[in-house]
């Protein structure tokens, strides 16, 4: 049998943030499922900073030659959609 070693990680959180977390059974497990969702759904290319690197904005620019961002007709969620060859359909599959 392994054990996995934990690490303590701290960090500061406003007066309203402890109220809402106040009626939580179980803040560290509620915090550690938080993090992991948004790690899990950070983007691809800027991790969640929000802006692009020089190097990185030309790659996109390259990219976004043949692709575009595009409103979903049926749920309205912004995705990328190849431009290339037939016209690209802006609802679900």
């Amino acid at each position: 049998m392994t054990t996995e070693k934990q690490a303590i990680v701290t960090f500061k959180a406003d007066a309203s943030l402890m109220e809402a977390l106040r009626g939580v059974p179980n803040r560290s497990a509620f915090i550690r499922s938080a993090v992991l969702e948004a790690l899990a759904n950070t983007c691809p290319l800027c991790h969640g900073s929000g802006m692009l690197t020089p190097k990185q904005k030309r790659h996109w620019q390259q990219f976004a030659a043949d692709h575009a961002v595009t409103e979903c007709d049926e749920c309205h969620e912004f995705h990328l959609i190849c431009q290339r060859g037939e016209p690209a359909t802006t609802s679900h599959p």
